[in-house]
């Protein structure tokens, strides 16, 4: 079977290449009108992956740029009619389509408040991209599944382009050209992968941790084990779970850790303590010995990723992971049982 969701986390690295190649001069028009209009924030609109991509957002601006980014809730503009004080934000769409009716309402509810508007798109000619005053094109490859991956790693890419060149740093610069070679050398443990998803094709259940520039990482890999194997699986902070529902850790009970390298990797030791303790089945995504020594397991990164790009990468094994482990369960990765049941829910009653 030619399984196309494969194919897409593939190619992957050719995806940003193209990114790279054509989206400068518009990354550089829209970082020289956000120094103009000085944004006093970020506030972006985004749904499911598109989201995930945000919460990469949250940490990259934060971080680098000094700006809060605050994400949107669309029912406050949709159902309440009581949009906030959006006038000197930067407010961002992320879309893959450009097509979300929602997120379109968000940007031209901060243009008629006199903010500055951004699209992050696929499609220049889209609603979104017509909306925005700005719009940056996601130049990602065509997507042969419907639960999208090069999408994803390109909104990663061009919101870390964005905030290198509105940080007008050259030292940043240089660090994503490194990332598509990165991205293939994890790609080539393939292997590896679908080797542990046979060990995980009897569990229902997952949590997943990660911490920092990876908490977006997380609920991405969370997503996409719910979009394509068919399993319940909830993102988690380590501070989230080590404060609250530590009782769902127990005997082969699934823990997926997120843990590059970088400031927050330690914050995971002590539920790496506790998940052994209880039995659980730990597997860790990470560039450090210590760290895939410590599981059952072990999805090794390479080495030599900046933090602030690590979620380009760590997200690559999830994206596998999830692939491999709806096959293992009987599932075709490529078909969306998601999109039948909205349609369920869109039938009159």
């Amino acid at each position: 079977m030619t399984v196309g969701l494969i194919q897409d986390i593939f190619e992957q690295p050719n995806s940003l290449r193209q990114l790279l190649a054509n989206g400068w001069i518009s990354v550089a028009e829209a970082a020289r009108r956000i120094h103009g209009f000085r944004p006093e924030w970020v506030f972006i609109a985004a749904r499911g992956t598109s989201d995930n991509a945000a919460r990469y957002a949250q940490h990259l601006f934060g971080a680098y740029n000094r700006l809060g980014v605050g994400l949107a809730s669309p029912s406050l503009f949709a159902a309440y009619g009581k949009p906030p004080n959006i006038s000197r934000a930067l407010t961002i769409g992320i879309s893959q389509s450009g097509h979300s009716d929602d997120v379109v309402s968000i940007l031209a509810e901060a243009n008629r408040q006199g903010g500055l508007t951004l699209a992050f798109t696929n499609d220049a000619t889209s609603p979104l991209a017509q909306t925005a005053a700005l719009c940056i094109k996601l130049s990602a490859l065509p997507e042969r599944s419907p639960n999208p991956t090069m999408t994803y790693i390109n909104q990663l890419m061009a919101l870390a382009m964005l905030s290198v060149a509105l940080e007008r740093s050259t030292d940043r610069w240089d660090d994503l050209s490194l990332i598509p070679a990165q991205l293939e050398r994890v790609c080539a443990q393939k292997a590896t992968v679908a080797a542990a998803a046979q060990r995980l094709a009897d569990k229902h259940c997952f949590a997943v941790v990660g911490q920092g520039f990876n908490y977006c990482t997380t609920w991405e890999v969370a997503l996409k084990l719910g979009q394509t194997a068919d399993v319940a699986a909830m993102p988690y902070s380590a501070a989230d779970l080590l404060g609250g529902p530590l009782a769902i850790i127990e005997k082969d009970f699934p823990l997926i850790f997120v843990s590059p390298s970088g400031a927050t990797q330690e914050q995971h030791e002590p539920l790496l303590r506790i998940s052994r303790n209880q039995s659980a089945l730990r597997v860790v995504i990470s560039d450090q010995l210590a760290y895939l020594s410590a599981a059952d397991i072990p999805l090794p990164l390479p080495p030599g990723t900046p933090e602030w790009l690590s979620p380009l990468i760590a997200v690559v094994p999830g994206q596998l992971l999830a692939c491999h482990l709806a096959m293992a369960r009987g599932l075709d990765p490529d078909v969306s049982r998601g999109g039948s049941l909205r349609n369920l829910a869109n039938e009159p009653r």
